[in-house]
């Protein structure tokens, strides 16, 4: 009778604490987000990284301890409830990745889901693509001869958006054997991917920008020159998994949703790339557990983003039509710790392109934040490549977030392994925290007049899917506004 007596009145005081929690605001929210806080998540997935070859990589070890730390700490959280979602995804390694020219063997990355060569490689004649965007059209090696050799091409953006995969197809519908992409301007980058398998395409590699141009120059100048390529690539299917947490009060109806990305590419540990974003959002829901809120929140840490927004991806294109109504908006957080202060161009009229109708919104909340403590906002175009991605194109969300940049002035480790504890700027990270808990605790409240919901439509949002093809996780600033090509999606 004492137990029951017990347990009558837990139940019966639980809820009222629930109910007592005072409404959130954001000034409240920003005093338990610290910058200490920050960075001791961002030690720890360092510290998984280096015990586990490294890297965070989804497929393998390192990604599963990040999962197993992530779910451990929203399992605290007060008035939250907590799940995974197993999915399956193309799980590649490259075991070979050469390029050579008169003996003179170039630093290369085989993009993710290319085909391989064979074990011996390829050797044929260098041939350059049409310039520019002529080389995003098949119509464009009409009588060029590149039957069976290597095709050189300079990285840049095509009509359909991507930057790799638009240059790869026409040439390979041409008959190149190889491609080769050399980069458009000096970054060195690590990593790129073509985010399924696709018959489309031939082996391809990236260069970098000054061995392309010295490439082009020889040929122009009227050389023949003999290039041989050599890229094997292993590719399985694998089962890894996104990670969420949901407040257990608010309107179920009007649910905001804040994601980041766990995982990291396998050249290294990947603390900017996304352990920032994903430290920014725990340290948000630790903090919003305190408070009340008139909307459900959601969290998401998403896998296998670096291999084509696969996570985020799987999660969008199997929700039921009810949850589709039931979400209010989507903001992202991939890359927050160094670099310029970028938000989301909602409206598409600074950066371009915009998002869907409330992405506006979105944008405002985030610059109201940044203009009053004086800090200086760059517009990044909402171009494809991180995980907001499915959220607008398939359901049509309003989307947002904030991004601080790759380009070499703004994160010189960008998919490298000296993307590590040292890469962070600590006072970046904890000024970004600040301002995603302004926008969020405006949107848990007043999010329903804030924002027009938009409902599912099953003749859009359940037929047509986000295009699965391609894929690059590279953010290019292209010019001073920010304007990014993330991660490139056909």
């Amino acid at each position: 009778m004492k137990f029951s007596f017990t347990a009558t009145v837990l139940l019966a005081v639980s809820p009222l604490t629930e109910a007592t929690k005072p409404p959130v605001t954001a000034k409240k929210l920003q005093k338990l987000i610290t910058e200490k806080g920050l960075m001791k998540n961002l030690e720890t997935l360092n510290k998984i990284a280096y015990a586990n070859g490294g890297n965070r990589a989804f497929g393998l070890p390192g990604y599963a301890a990040s999962v197993d730390f992530i779910y451990k700490e929203i399992s605290k959280l007060k008035g939250f409830k907590t799940w995974k979602q197993d999915f399956p995804a193309n799980f590649t390694q490259t075991l070979a990745a050469e390029v050579t020219v008169d003996d003179e063997t170039f630093r290369t990355v085989a993009l993710t889901y290319t085909p391989s060569t064979s074990e011996e490689g390829v050797t044929a004649e260098l041939i350059h693509a049409p310039e520019g965007e002529d080389a995003c059209d098949v119509a464009n090696y009409e009588g060029l001869d590149v039957k069976g050799k290597i095709v050189l091409v300079e990285r840049g953006l095509c009509p359909d958006q991507t930057t790799f995969a638009g240059k790869v197809k026409p040439a390979a519908a041409a008959g190149a054997a190889v491609v080769i992409i050399y980069n458009s301007d000096e970054a060195k980058l690590t990593a790129g991917t073509l985010s399924a398998i696709s018959p489309d395409y031939v082996p391809t590699a990236l260069i970098d920008q000054a061995p392309g141009k010295a490439l082009k120059a020889k040929l122009e100048a009227g050389e023949t020159i003999e290039a041989f390529a050599r890229i094997i690539q292993t590719i399985e299917t694998r089962i890894t998994q996104n990670v969420f947490a949901e407040t257990k009060a608010g309107d179920g109806e009007n649910v905001v949703m804040l994601g980041a990305h766990l995982d990291s590419v396998q050249a290294g540990p990947g603390i900017n790339d996304d352990g920032s974003g994903t430290t920014l959002i725990l340290e948000t829901a630790k903090a919003l557990q305190h408070f009340s809120t008139n909307l459900k929140v959601r969290f998401g840490w998403w896998g296998a983003e670096e291999n084509g927004l696969v996570g985020s991806r799987y999660y969008v294109n199997n929700m039921k039509k009810d949850e589709v109504d039931n979400l209010l908006a989507y903001v992202n957080f991939d890359m927050v710790s160094r670099g310029f202060f970028g938000v989301f161009d909602g409206t598409g009229e600074k950066a371009g392109p915009g998002g869907p109708p409330g992405s506006d919104v979105i944008e405002n909340l985030f610059r109201e934040y940044f203009e009053a403590e004086e800090i200086e906002v760059t517009p990044v175009g909402l171009t494809g490549g991180t995980d907001y991605v499915a959220f607008r194109e398939v359901i049509k969300k309003p989307v947002g977030g904030l991004f601080t940049g790759t380009g070499l002035e703004q994160d010189a480790c960008y998919h490298q392994a000296c993307d590590n504890i040292t890469n962070p700027v600590p006072e970046t990270l904890h000024t970004n925290a600040h301002a995603a808990a302004h926008v969020l605790s405006k949107l848990a409240i007043d999010g329903v007049e804030l924002l027009s919901k938009t409902p599912a439509n099953t003749t859009v949002g359940f037929i047509k899917r986000v295009r699965d093809e391609a894929s690059l996780h590279f953010h290019e600033v292209n010019n001073a506004e920010g304007k990014p090509c993330d991660h490139d999606l056909i």
